[in-house]
C-alpha cells in the first residue's frame, strides 16, 4: 500500500499515463486515469481575465482568496495560508523547525514521510496518533489515502496535546471536504497545522492550489517561507470563486457518494472486498489482484497499485457513462467468471 518511503529512488504516484502507456502498449485510446483521487467533474472554471496572466498577483487578491478558504473550512482568515498545492506545503514544513522525531500514522501518503526524512529528522511509522506521545511532530491523513481511516476532531486534538514541548501535529485533510465528517479547522489547536487540497475537490489539480490553515503565528511562518507570490493569478481568480460557492460543493458532495457507491458494486461483483476510502477513491482487496491489473491495463485503465500489497487495488471514479461502461466491461466478466464473491 503507500507506505512510508524509504529515500531510495522516486516515489510512485498515480496519475502517471506515460508510464502505463509503455507497460501496455497495445491498450486501447484514450486511457481511463482512475489511478488518482481527483473529482471526474470539474468545478466550471469561469473566464479569467488576460490581467490575470499580465501581472503579479495583489495581495488584495490573495487576501481575498484566503478569506474565501477560511470561510470554506470553518477557519479564520489570518489563519490560512495559500500555497502552490499541498505538496509545495508536505515539502516546506519539515524545514521550518530544527530536527527532531516525527510520528506519521502509517500506511499514508507516502511524501509526508519522506519529505519529514530529507529534512533530517528521524521518522517511526506508527499504527495510530495515540503512539505519537512524546514525539516533536505527528503526521495524520484523515481521510486517510488508501485505506480512508478517519479521526474525530476532538480526539486529534487530544493527540496534539500529548505531543514534546513546542511540538507539531500536521493534519492532512486532502480529501476531506466532500466527506460527511467534521473537520479539525473550526477547533483548531494552538499547535495543530491542517493542509486542505482544492484540486483533488474540484477536479482541477492542474491549478495548483492547496492551503494550510493553523494558528496566526504558525500561519505567518508558513508565508514566509513560501516566499512572495507563492500562488499564481490565474489559481487566485479561480480559487476565489470556487470555493465561495458551497451550493456545488453540496450537489458534488452527494453526486459523488452516489458514484462511490455505484463502484462499491462493481468491485464487489467482481470479487473485491471494499477496504476503505473516500467518495473520491475506493480500495479493495482482490485475490487476483495482480491479474486484475494487468487486465484493466491491457483495455486501458489505469488504476493504482501497491507494490508491498500486490491483492489491493486503488479506483479513482470514471468520468461519465463511458469510462463507466468500459471499466464495467473488464470487470462484468471476472464477476460472472467468479461468482461475483468478494475475497477475504
Amino acid at each position: 500500500m503507500a507506505g512510508i518511503a524509504t529515500g531510495e529512488g522516486p516515489i510512485r504516484h498515480g496519475g502517471d499515463l506515460g508510464e502505463a502507456r509503455r507497460r501496455f502498449p497495445g491498450a486501447p485510446e484514450p486511457w481511463i486515469d482512475l489511478s488518482t483521487g481527483i473529482n471526474p467533474v470539474p468545478y466550471p472554471c469561469p473566464p479569467i481575465e488576460a490581467s490575470h496572466f499580465e501581472r503579479l498577483p495583489a495581495p488584495d487578491d490573495l487576501r481575498a482568496l484566503q478569506a474565501a478558504a477560511a470561510g470554506a473550512y470553518g477557519a479564520a482568515p489570518g489563519q490560512v495560508v495559500a500555497a502552490p498545492g499541498t505538496q509545495a506545503l508536505i515539502a516546506l514544513l519539515p524545514r521550518l523547525r530544527p530536527a527532531g522525531r516525527v510520528a506519521v500514522v502509517a500506511p499514508t501518503y507516502a511524501e509526508h514521510a519522506a519529505g519529514w526524512r530529507r529534512a533530517g529528522h528521524a521518522v517511526a511509522a506508527v499504527a495510530g496518533p495515540e503512539e505519537s506521545a512524546g514525539f516533536d511532530v505527528a503526521v495524520v491523513v484523515t481521510p486517510n489515502n488508501p485505506d480512508g481511516r478517519r479521526w474525530a476532531p476532538g480526539a486529534l486534538a487530544a493527540f496534539a496535546g500529548r505531543l514534546a514541548p513546542g511540538g507539531w501535529l500536521v493534519v492532512d485533510e486532502a480529501f476531506a471536504d466532500l466527506e460527511p465528517g467534521p473537520s479539525l479547522c473550526p477547533v483548531l489547536p494552538a499547535n495543530a497545522i491542517v493542509l486542505r487540497s482544492f484540486g483533488k475537490t474540484y477536479g482541477l489539480a492542474g491549478l495548483r492550489l492547496g492551503f494550510a490553515v493553523a494558528a496566526p503565528d504558525l500561519a505567518a511562518a508558513i508565508r514566509d517561507g513560501l516566499g512572495p507570490w507563492a500562488v499564481s493569478g490565474p489559481a487566485i481568480a479561480v480559487g476565489r470563486r470556487a470555493l465561495a460557492d458551497a451550493p456545488w460543493r453540496e450537489r458534488a458532495r452527494a453526486d459523488r457518494a452516489r458514484d462511490a457507491a455505484r463502484l462499491d458494486g462493481l468491485l464487489e461483483r467482481a470479487g473485491g472486498r471494499i477496504v476503505g476510502g473516500t467518495c473520491l477513491f475506493r480500495t479493495a482487496a482482490f485475490a487476483h489482484g495482480p491479474a486484475l491489473f494487468e487486465a484493466l491495463g491491457r483495455a486501458g485503465i489505469h488504476v493504482r497499485r501497491f507494490d508491498d500489497d500486490p491483492g489491493r487495488l486503488r479506483f479513482g471514479l470514471p468520468a461519465g457513462e463511458t469510462q463507466w461502461r468500459r471499466l464495467d466491461a473488464v470487470l462484468a466478466p471476472v464477476a460472472a467468471s467468479r461468482g461475483g464473491s468478494a475475497t477475504g
